[in-house]
């Protein structure tokens, strides 16, 4: 059972930690990385998925940020990954569906993914 809450300044070592573990070294060369610099995330959206049945281990993560697209405003969604032990269960489904769901009652309307086109 993972429990999804916003992500706080306490989160942050555990979930780099899981984007380096789930992703490519050098992640941060990507030119999705270059669109973050120093832009700050949309807080409300980026969630945490602690296993409540594991001592609150961090089990995947979700991050957002602000990007204009030809005059209008949208999401950049990611990096959003899942720990590789729990790959499989639906739980980047999850992030992806419960963050999106809160963006629409925020008042966003747009927003776009960078990464394999399968996922």
């Amino acid at each position: 059972m993972f429990d999804l809450r916003e992500e706080t300044e306490n989160d942050w070592w555990e979930v780099e930690a899981l984007y380096d573990l789930c992703f490519a070294p050098g992640r941060e060369a990507l030119s999705s990385y270059r669109l973050r610099n120093g832009v700050p995330k949309v807080a409300p959206l980026c969630l945490v998925a602690r296993n409540s049945e594991s001592g609150g281990a961090v089990g995947g993560a979700i991050r957002y940020w602000p990007v204009r697209i030809s005059g209008h405003v949208a999401l950049l969604l990611g990096p959003v990954a899942v720990h590789p032990t729990h790959q499989g269960e639906g739980l980047g489904a999850l992030l992806i569906a419960q963050s999106l769901n809160k963006a629409q009652l925020l008042g966003w309307e747009r927003a776009l993914l960078f990464g394999d086109p399968l996922y």
